[in-house]
């Protein structure tokens, strides 16, 4: 059993109540909450599409985040964090989505964003929530807390209702 089993049928529950579909933005965690999510069976009920914007220039195609938002802040930014969910809905046909973006290491990390940082976006009921955390350990271990906190947190914002 996975330990995204749970917030993942959660998860489910909760956006068949809202009559909602997701959508999903990735960078670091390249496809892993995409992942995560279809590994539920049925998850085409609720889940609409997934981007893996690894690349700034993904981000800028995929997800319509301006080229000038990523070189003033960074990729791993609070901006880009929130353009990247935002652009996720924009160019989908969901209504509620998560991206990550972030440094999982074992190289990249700077004083300023070391390795672990990772800043998260969720659209949810029209607003737009950012949050930055920094996990500990290594690559798989930063992807996978990355993937538990975005899950966790949407299910809180959602659990919150209008």
């Amino acid at each position: 059993m996975h330990t995204t089993d749970g917030p993942v049928a959660t998860l489910a529950g909760l956006l068949r109540t809202h009559g909602a579909m997701l959508a999903t933005a990735e960078s670091c965690t390249g496809g892993m909450i995409a992942a995560a999510c279809t590994d539920l069976a049925g998850s085409s009920e609720w889940f609409e599409r997934g981007f893996v914007s690894y690349s700034n220039e993904a981000k800028h195609d995929l997800l319509g985040v301006p080229m000038a938002l990523i070189a003033d802040h960074g990729a791993v930014s609070e901006p880009v964090a929130h353009a990247m969910a935002e652009g996720a809905v924009a160019r989908s046909r969901a209504q509620c989505a998560v991206a990550v973006t972030g440094v999982a290491g074992p190289g990249g990390g700077t004083a300023a964003k070391p390795v672990g940082t990772v800043w998260f976006g969720w659209h949810v009921g029209g607003v737009t929530h950012t949050e930055c955390m920094r996990f500990d350990g290594d690559r798989a271990a930063v992807r996978q807390a990355t993937v538990e906190h975005a899950l966790q947190r949407l299910v809180a914002l959602l659990s919150e209702g209008p």
